[in-house]
């Protein structure tokens, strides 16, 4: 596990990310970030600015021709629906 950071937690619910933790994980005024609560954990994690970016590399061959941003929005409606 990695460096352990103490923030806390403004009357609005805001925190402020710690600077090194920015640096380290490139996260930039306006990047967005995903909050995803694992029990009793907390987990924040930058968003790429292309998910067709992201899942090329191992298995590119899988995602050739598939627009991967349109494939996750589809799937996300799909989950909306349920």
């Amino acid at each position: 596990m990695g460096e352990s950071l103490t923030v806390k937690v403004s009357s609005g619910g805001r925190i402020v990310i710690p600077r090194v933790a920015r640096e380290r994980l490139g996260i930039s005024p306006g990047d967005r970030l995903l909050v995803d609560v694992r029990g009793e954990t907390l987990v924040l994690m930058r968003l790429p600015d292309s998910f067709a970016e992201r899942l090329s590399g191992p298995y590119r061959e899988v995602w050739d021709g598939v627009d991967v941003d349109a494939y996750i929005a589809e799937e996300r409606e799909a989950w909306d629906d349920e």
